[in-house]
């Protein structure tokens, strides 16, 4: 195995000696390397590139760069209230039913929900009493229709002003992908698949795998080892409902690699917008749309980090690249135990010894 190769699978072998089982890709400048260690399942084997993971928050991302490109087609506007797409029956009327909470004199906008800085609690009315009281809860979005989510927005107190503070909020993040599907007409798995799926080639990324899919599907494990069920969004797909596999998320960081150097790819232009948006969280760090980012201390390199992790009830995922030195780095674990770790000593290790610019 070459370097880079080596490299990779040293990663998914420690992993996979504290998870069920694991797959890594690197990317360093137009090379790939994806390996996998462990096991997907009780009696599976081990699980590879196109093995499907569930990626959790790393959903988002997919969700904000359908707002961008929804965005630059003119179907919405970043700045456009919230409420102006939460329409229909399902709405019901401004002040009832569905209304969006407000505090202050600016209204929450799309932008707002893409950056977390829309002041909404991280979880839908009553889900965080839910989970003090039921912790072990299997599926636990499950009953978030869209029914009951928007009649609990109507009584949820927003924890500050609208574009005030970064607030890490599932809620926002599940409301843009419910508002984008309803201002589109299709479901939220049709919208991402048209606008982002479609036009890199992913074969895999989706909300609800088919047959073929799901025989590919990892199995999700408690951290002792205990399978667990799948998790389901319900209606909030959007803030953590993808299946997705190493090979479909090394396509999709191949795209936000090469966005400044081929401005005419399909989604270069949408993923220049979600990286020109920014709002500060600190010195160092930063939101995107979707995305997180922060420049290491310049006695750490001084590198950029763009990156977002995941985790339902059996899995995590950690997916980071830098674009200035052209290095990417995704991890998938069938454990609910953080590859953070992991992943972030990838990329550094990528961007200290593997580094591309130009």
């Amino acid at each position: 195995m070459n370097e880079l190769a080596c490299l990779v699978q040293e990663t998914a072998d420690r992993l996979a000696g504290r998870h069920t089982g694991a797959v890594v890709a690197g990317l360093a400048g137009g090379d790939v390397e994806i390996r996998g260690a462990g096991r997907t399942g009780p009696g599976g084997g081990v699980p590879g590139p196109r093995t499907l993971f569930e990626i959790g928050s790393v959903t988002k991302v997919f969700t904000s760069l359908v707002l961008a490109r929804l965005a630059l087609d003119g179907a919405v506007r970043l700045d456009e209230p919230l409420a102006e797409l939460l329409t229909g029956p399902v709405a019901g009327p401004a002040r009832g039913r569905g209304a969006v909470p407000a505090r202050g004199p600016e209204p929450i906008t799309l932008r707002h929900l893409a950056t977390h800085t829309s002041g909404l609690p991280r979880l839908p009315r009553g889900m965080a009493v839910r989970s003090l009281l039921s912790p072990n809860t299997t599926d636990p979005y499950a009953d978030c229709t869209a029914e009951r989510v928007l009649d609990g927005l109507a009584r949820t107190r927003l924890r500050s002003a609208p574009g005030r503070g970064f607030r890490y909020s599932n809620l926002g993040a599940g409301l843009l992908g419910l508002a984008l599907a309803q201002r589109s007409g299709v479901g939220y798995e049709e919208l991402v698949a048209r606008e982002v799926c479609a036009p890199l080639g992913l074969a895999d990324t989706c909300v609800r795998p088919d047959e073929e899919r799901s025989a590919r599907l990892a199995q999700g494990h408690t951290p002792g080892g205990r399978p667990v069920p799948a998790w389901n969004f319900a209606a909030l797909p959007g803030m953590g409902g993808l299946r997705s596999t190493a090979a479909d998320l090394v396509v999709f960081l191949r795209a936000q690699l090469a966005a400044e150097r081929e401005p005419d790819a399909p989604l270069s232009p949408a993923i220049a917008l979600t990286r020109e948006t920014r709002h500060r969280v600190n010195p160092f760090a930063w939101t995107h749309l979707g995305w997180l980012g922060h420049r290491l201390h310049t006695q750490q390199g001084g590198h950029l980090q763009i990156w977002h992790n995941g985790g339902t009830g059996g899995f995590r995922s950690f997916v980071a690249f830098d674009p200035e030195k052209r290095v990417g780095a995704v991890v998938l674990v069938n454990t609910r135990r953080s590859a953070d770790p992991a992943g972030t000593a990838l990329l550094r290790r990528l961007q200290n010894g593997f580094a591309t610019t130009g």
